[in-house]
Parts: structure tokens; C-alpha cells; sequence
């Protein structure tokens, strides 16, 4: 009963260890006050700030989050549906779907501020834009995998379309859409506080810039504590319905039904050059203001011109050597400790409860804390960069060394192999195929971290303060040129880490 108890409070032992060395730290002076408010401070400021200030703007930001969330769930499902029943809109749509995901959604904020202004269209456009990507490709894979043989069955025991829709295709799609739910609402948190700092007088975000502005990081504590309590309740919520309302066995899946898009199916081509050429025609007739949105010959132009004489080149090159920075310590800490946690029972229980609860934390709702703690400098965006990358890192070798099968232990000890051997012919060979989705996650979310970090910490130099720029000159061209290196830096990061790991783990598909 003790040992159960231990092993239960172990989760307890970090953060209180971490409260006590704030509170030593405060009462004698380690740090500035500023910089480090006491918990009496925080806990005297969060008295008056949250009854007149957050209970204000709080309910603003979850009602962009409800509707963000309603309307991307809707248009998800819709578009997922559509492309999981129809192989023609699939094969003409996909290609087209694919390459806008591959933009983050953080890249568009300046085209969509150029067109929708500041207001709440912004908002709401990035949020269900943000919602439905994940809905819809987990919808539509859902709907791929369903076997065949269900209207086999529904023809057979003559089911009508409603008692098939609700007793066949409901459970089977139902799993692939809570997954897509999920995701969509971390992704939509996220994206609600980023775009509330950098374009609102409204919400959380709001918040955080105004009490960052006037340096009054006790109040930032607050809110960040207030995201972080939000984004762990969503997400719990959310888990507690998946289980409650999957509790069926996993079903079966039939792979005969997917339809997979041919290396040179010219077909899924058509949609995006028919655009293309619209868009094109639409501006040479002047339908379309070239302020707000160039033809496609004025960006590729720009494009070409600015890569040729080097001034895209170089925001370029700056944005990927931020990112590769922060990337390398993100990816590095990340690594370490999650092997340790990973490999370590009790530190495991001692380290993964703070770390799932500081993971809940909207991340860009910690760059007025970075920004306070580290300038306006250069090692501010690193440092940002570095967290955006630690967590998917953290999490998938914490995952790959949980997951390792006990025999290797026993292998490791019949061959009697030293801790350098067995770490390089048992222990990576197993946890490989879960770092390297850590790896293409964490690399993103540093691409992402990057743009983002320049958004928000002008820099003078990389995509994102270009892009910013851009913006306040009313240069369209100049922004989408932008969006386009960004999506092309992530399809390239994307494709070199797959190719490496397929190159690294041949043996999985011998």
C-alpha cells in the first residue's frame, strides 16, 4: 500500500520542487522581480485580474473557439465525406487539399489580414481553416477503410439506409473522426492564441500582449496558467468521449476500398492549373486588385527576381538557419529526455506529469514569457523555436523507449553487450520508426516556431518579419511569394525525412 502510494505522489515531486525553488528564488533575490514575480505576487494580482479582466475576455476567446470548432468540424466532415465516397473528386481534389496542408496555417495570416482586415473574419477563418485540415483527412481515411463487405451485409439482411448509415458506417467512421476532432482542437487552441497576439483587442491573446507590454509578467503567469488549464480540460474532455462513446473492438480494416493517387496520375494536375489559369485571366482583366492579390505571373516573378538577386534568397536562408538552431537544442533536449523517462519507471512518474501539463499549453502563449526572459534578440526566437521542437521529440522517444520489448533486455544480457553495443544494435533499430515521426513532427513545428517567431520578434531578416512587412506595404505579391517558400521548405523537410527513414529502416518493408 505504501509502495502504491509512493509510486502515485511521484507525479507531485517536480512540481512542488519547482514551487519551492520559485519561492527561494523570489524571497531571496536570485532574479529580478520583474523577470520572476513571487507566488504571493502572482497569486495577490490574479486576485483583482481575474474577476475584471480575464472573466471578460475569456469568454470572447472560447466563444471564436466554439464557433471556429463548429464550423471546421462541419466543413471537415463535409469535405472528408465527399473525398473518401468519390474516387473521381479524390483523385481531381486531393493533390490540390494536399498542397494547401502543407502551408501552415500560420503562413496565410498576412495574405488573410491583407483581405479580411483585423476583425473577427480573421479570426475565424484561420480558426476553421486550422479545424478542418485534420477533420477532413481523418474523415476521409475513415470512410476509405470501411470494408466493402458492410453493404454486403446491409443487402443482405435488407437494412435501410438510415439503420446501415447508423449501425455500419457510424462505428467504423466514428474512430477516425474523434482522432481528427482531437487534433483539430490542439491545432485550433493554438491557432487561436497566436492570431488573438498578433491581431485582436480581444480574448487571451489580447491579454497576454497587454500585460507583457506594460511588463507585468505576474499577470502573463495567469493567463498562461488559464490556456494551459483550458487546452488540458479540452483534451481530456475530449478523450473521456472518445472512450465513452467508442467502446467497441477495434473493427477490421479492408484496404480494397482506398484509393491511392498514382505517382503520374495526371488527372489530380487538372484542378490546380484550371485554377491557375482562372486566377491568372481574372487579373489580366483586372477583376482583381493587385494590392491585395497579384496574378499568379506577378509571384512567380517576384519569386524568380527575388531568389535570383538574393533578397528572397537571404530572408530564406536566415528563416532555416533559425529554425535549424533551435531545431538542433529543441531536438536534442527533446531526445534526452525522453530516453531518460522512457528507459526510467520512476522517472517516468516523476517527469511526465509536468511535462503533459506544461504540453498543454497553447504554445505561442509562452513567447511573451520567452521575450521577458530572453530580449528581443536573436536568442529569444532560438528559445522559441527550441520549445516549439522539444515536445513531439519528448514525446515520441519517451513512446519508443516505453514501448521496447523486455527480451531485449534479456538478448542484451545473454550476449553480454556493452551499454554502447546494445544501444546501437537493439535499442535504436527498435525505437526508430517512433523517432523519426518525432523528427518530421518536431522539424515542422520548428518551421512553424520560425515564421511564427518572426512574426511576433521582428527580426529584419527571414520569411515571416518579410511577410509582416509585405503586409504593411500592401505587396500581395511579396506575401505569396512568401507562402510558397514556406510550403516548399515543408514539403522538403517532409520528403528528406521520410526518404531517410526509409533508407534507415529498409527492413520494414522486407
Amino acid at each position: 500500500m505504501k509502495q502504491l502510494l509512493l509510486r502515485q505522489s511521484c507525479g507531485w515531486l517536480l512540481p512542488i520542487g519547482l514551487f519551492l525553488f520559485w519561492s527561494q528564488a523570489s524571497m531571496h533575490g536570485w532574479m529580478s522581480a520583474q523577470i520572476l514575480p513571487s507566488p504571493e505576487i502572482v497569486l495577490e494580482s490574479a486576485r483583482d485580474f481575474i474577476p475584471q479582466d480575464l472573466l471578460r475576455e475569456l469568454p470572447i476567446s472560447l466563444y471564436r473557439l466554439s464557433v471556429g470548432l463548429l464550423g471546421g468540424i462541419a466543413l471537415g466532415l463535409f469535405l472528408g465525406l465527399v473525398f473518401g465516397m468519390s474516387q473521381l473528386v479524390f483523385r481531381l481534389v486531393m493533390p490540390l487539399f494536399t498542397v494547401l496542408v502543407q502551408i501552415p496555417t500560420l503562413a496565410w495570416i498576412p495574405l488573410l489580414m491583407l483581405l479580411l482586415g483585423i476583425g473577427e473574419a480573421l479570426k475565424l477563418t484561420i480558426l476553421i481553416k486550422a479545424v478542418a485540415v485534420p477533420v477532413a483527412l481523418y474523415t476521409c481515411a475513415g470512410v476509405q477503410q470501411i470494408s466493402p463487405k458492410l453493404a454486403e451485409m446491409a443487402r443482405t439482411l435488407r437494412l435501410t439506409p438510415w439503420v446501415f448509415a447508423h449501425r455500419l458506417v457510424w462505428p467504423s467512421l466514428l474512430p477516425f473522426l474523434m482522432t481528427g476532432i482531437r487534433l483539430a482542437f490542439s491545432q485550433g487552441w493554438v491557432s487561436l492564441i497566436a492570431v488573438e497576439l498578433l491581431a485582436s483587442s480581444e480574448g487571451l491573446g489580447y491579454l497576454l500582449v497587454q500585460s507583457r507590454q506594460l511588463f507585468m509578467l505576474d499577470l502573463v503567469y495567469v493567463c498562461v496558467l488559464v490556456i494551459g488549464a483550458f487546452g488540458f480540460a479540452g483534451e481530456r474532455l475530449l478523450l473521456l468521449l472518445s472512450q465513452r462513446w467508442i467502446y467497441w473492438p477495434a473493427a477490421v480494416t479492408d484496404t480494397g476500398n482506398v484509393t491511392a493517387m498514382g505517382a503520374y496520375d495526371l488527372r489530380g494536375w487538372l484542378l490546380p492549373l484550371a485554377l491557375v489559369l482562372a486566377w491568372q485571366l481574372v487579373s489580366g482583366f483586372g477583376g482583381l486588385n493587385s494590392a491585395f492579390f497579384s496574378s499568379p505571373l506577378s509571384v512567380g516573378q517576384t519569386l524568380y527576381d527575388g531568389l535570383l538577386e538574393g533578397n528572397l534568397a537571404h530572408e530564406l536562408a536566415a528563416s532555416l538557419l533559425r529554425m535549424l538552431q533551435g531545431f538542433a537544442i529543441g531536438a536534442a533536449a527533446g531526445l534526452l529526455l525522453g530516453g531518460f523517462t522512457g528507459s526510467n519507471e520512476w522517472a517516468d512518474r516523476v517527469f511526465t506529469p509536468l511535462f503533459s501539463a506544461l504540453r498543454s499549453v497553447a504554445i505561442f502563449a509562452w513567447l511573451p514569457l520567452i521575450t521577458a526572459w530572453f530580449g528581443l534578440g536573436e536568442s529569444a526566437r532560438v528559445a522559441f523555436i527550441a520549445l516549439a521542437s522539444f515536445f513531439p521529440l519528448l514525446l515520441a522517444t519517451h513512446q519508443g523507449m516505453a514501448q521496447l520489448p523486455p527480451t531485449l533486455r534479456e538478448v542484451s544480457r545473454a550476449l553480454r553487450l556493452s551499454p554502447l553495443s546494445r544501444l546501437r544494435y537493439l535499442v535504436l533499430p527498435a525505437i526508430l520508426p517512433s523517432l523519426f515521426t518525432g523528427l518530421r513532427i518536431g522539424m515542422m513545428h520548428a518551421w512553424v516556431g520560425a515564421i511564427g517567431a518572426e512574426y511576433f520578434v521582428s527580426s529584419g531578416e527571414g520569411l515571416g518579419s518579410m511577410m509582416m512587412r509585405a503586409q504593411q506595404l500592401l505587396a500581395a505579391d511579396r506575401i505569396l511569394a512568401g507562402i510558397v517558400l514556406i510550403a516548399l521548405v515543408a514539403a522538403a523537410v517532409s520528403w528528406a525525412i521520410g526518404s531517410i527513414e526509409r533508407r534507415m529502416t529498409t527492413w520494414r518493408y522486407l
